[in-house]
């Protein structure tokens, strides 16, 4: 008999405060139809072959003929350090909520809650300060419960945009600031005038003034002099700061933290945890928001291993096939990185898909990137672009059958859309095709030794080998029917603001992993495009680059807080987001390569749960 734990929090089908009514169901996956449907038929297909393929090819091997001599340029390939995570979610049982019983507890203590919270929001929309108004939304946002109430919170933003700032400070004004454009409102960079003297530098009573006037001042847009000078007049006082703060207090870690990342390109899902540990210990801290907090926390953490659950056994399954063992084996990272996209439980069928699809790009760019031949990359392409395996007659054995997981998942992925959402997938095809097309390019600019003249021309085909374009189609395929049509033509047709996304990635991976692509062969880097261009050393390149990056957001931001949008916010979001997961996986490294430096990150998400009874 089927169990199912519903916590409805007062949700209405159709939005994410809406269609997001938090169901776990314990015994059937997700979706229509099980995930696996196709693996378990492929899986006894390829059993003899896989033995046949694993006796003939060992770990890492190829091509039929484990004595051909090819053209491959890679001969020390790097390795990839093995999974951290393995079947782990396969079998995991969480023992906080081990019981049905125990779920409907939690959901039903959460409904209570979610209802106060509710009321709350409303009594503060009158009687409190702009300033507590402003900081209960901020908390909530910082907390992922904002989805929960977005009816609320959109009544109190129509508020709070007309409110008088004139007897505000320099705190409460950044907060505002901070809060409307990171909702899609575009409010006038003057309300900081009257901070600034003649010197150009802002007035400030405290470090944490000038913590969220930084905060604030990256969603400027190109053009925006004043919040430039905010991003540099905080930054050096905050720098100059730090070193007379208790390093373990609340102040520190949050300037620490913007430091590395400021607060508008954090990825808010990944950190939830961390905040929750701060605000606990608050002296505003309400009591009814933490308990909330942590009872979501466990709530959305059941239906994440849920998932996991299924697209572990899912990526098992095409390792099992394929020979998989060459490939980064990061399921669990790609799970992790496309809930940076969506996190919320009304986007389960969305990011199993995005999962899927980041899983492919993944074992394509090693194909490509390290592992396959001239030949057989421009074969497999070929293969791709005519959507047929039997054009890959001449492919290794263990290529022909990545290509047919990968025309298989995206069979299995159009099964689980309804009827009128199956042409989503010509969309999807259509996008990876040009993505593969470009990777073509790549191989032959590798072989050719080719350096691209400039910067510009380097990112006129890196931007679409990065996959980016790729991810924000896939991020829309398992969306309701707020994505139409009119979505799937606008964002193949690279965007300004995906366009934005694909060059921050580019841009953001390029510096962490030329150190380690200049142990072989590679396809010239940006890095080195830059030091053509401008005939300049490699650490003022690395300074260019960032230079551009921060351009790029900008150019990301204004397409964000256009008043007329191209599409609806929800969509729109899906892209913003995405921009935030690549700052977090190659700010400071390649995490997703090294993926052991986010263990502990992926831990806390998925394993760790609060003792909430």
């Amino acid at each position: 008999m089927q169990s199912t734990v519903m916590a409805t929090f007062a949700l209405k089908p159709g939005q994410c405060n809406g269609s997001c009514h938090l169901a776990i169901v314990l015994s059937q996956p997700i979706g229509k139809r099980p995930y696996r449907s196709w693996m378990c038929r492929r899986r006894q297909q390829y059993d003899v072959l896989r033995c046949r393929v694993t006796h003939q090819h060992p770990a890492g091997g190829l091509h039929d003929d484990p004595d051909e001599i090819d053209d491959r340029p890679r001969k020390n390939p790097p390795r990839f350090h093995p999974s951290i995570w393995g079947d782990f979610f396969l079998h995991y049982s969480n023992t906080v909520a081990c019981s049905p019983h125990q779920q409907v507890r939690m959901a039903e203590r959460a409904d209570k809650l979610k209802e106060e919270v509710a009321d709350m929001i409303e009594r503060r929309s009158s009687g409190y300060s702009l300033l507590q108004r402003l900081h209960l939304i901020h908390v909530l946002q910082r907390l992922c419960l904002d989805h929960l109430f977005e009816d609320e919170i959109n009544g109190s933003f129509t508020q709070i945009k007309s409110a008088d700032l004139s007897g505000c400070d320099l705190q409460t004004v950044a907060l505002w600031f901070y809060l409307l454009r990171n909702h899609g409102c575009r409010v006038s960079q003057d309300v900081f005038i009257k901070f600034k003297d003649e010197e150009g530098n802002f007035e400030s009573n405290s470090s944490e003034d000038l913590l969220s006037l930084y905060n604030a001042a990256y969603l400027g847009t190109h053009g925006e002099t004043i919040l430039d000078d905010a991003v540099s007049f905080s930054k050096k006082c905050l720098e100059t700061t730090m070193p007379h703060l208790d390093p373990e207090g609340l102040l520190a870690r949050e300037i620490t933290s913007a430091l590395e990342i400021p607060l508008p390109r954090r990825v808010k899902i990944y950190e939830l945890k961390h905040y929750i540990s701060m605000y606990e210990t608050e002296a505003t801290v309400h009591e009814t928001i933490l308990e909330l907090a942590k009872l979501n926390s466990n709530l959305m953490q059941l239906h994440h291993q849920r998932e996991l659950k299924i697209i572990t056994r899912w990526w098992k399954n095409i390792q099992l096939q394929s020979n998989l063992s060459f490939a980064r084996d990061r399921i669990v990272e790609c799970y992790f990185w496309m809930a940076g996209a969506y996190f919320e439980p009304c986007y389960s069928r969305a990011r199993i898909i995005l999962t899927q699809v980041m899983a492919i790009i993944s074992i394509v760019d090693d194909i490509y990137d390290v592992y396959g031949t001239s030949e057989e990359c421009e074969l497999f392409t070929r293969c791709i672009e005519s959507w047929d395996t039997k054009v890959g007659q001449d492919l290794p054995a263990n290529l022909k059958i990545i290509l047919e997981c990968i025309f298989d998942t995206y069979k299995d992925i159009e099964h689980e859309l309804e009827t009128e959402q199956k042409y989503r997938l010509s969309y999807l095809k259509f996008v990876t095709i040009d993505w593969v097309r470009a990777y073509t390019t790549e191989v032959k600019w590798r072989d050719q030794r080719y350096v691209p003249a400039t910067v510009e021309e380097h990112l006129q085909l890196s931007v679409r080998s990065g996959a980016c374009h790729l991810l924000s189609c896939a991020s829309f395929v398992g969306m309701g029917d707020i994505a139409t049509r009119e979505s799937f033509e606008w964002v193949s047709s690279m965007p300004e603001i995906v366009h934005s996304l694909c060059i921050i990635l580019r841009l953001l991976d390029d510096p962490k992993s030329y150190e380690r692509e200049q142990m072989a062969l590679h396809v010239a880097s940006t890095i080195d495009s830059c030091m053509k261009e401008h005939n300049m050393s490699m650490e003022l390149a690395l300074k260019k680059i960032k230079e551009l990056t921060e351009e790029s957001w900008k150019s990301l931001n204004e397409e964000w807080l256009k008043p007329n949008k191209a599409q609806p916010k929800e969509l729109l979001e899906r892209i913003f987001n995405l921009t935030r997961s690549m700052e977090f996986f190659y700010k400071q490294e390649d995490a997703y390569t090294n993926s052991c430096n986010i263990k502990d990150t992926v831990k806390s998400l998925f394993v760790d749960s609060y003792k909430v009874f």
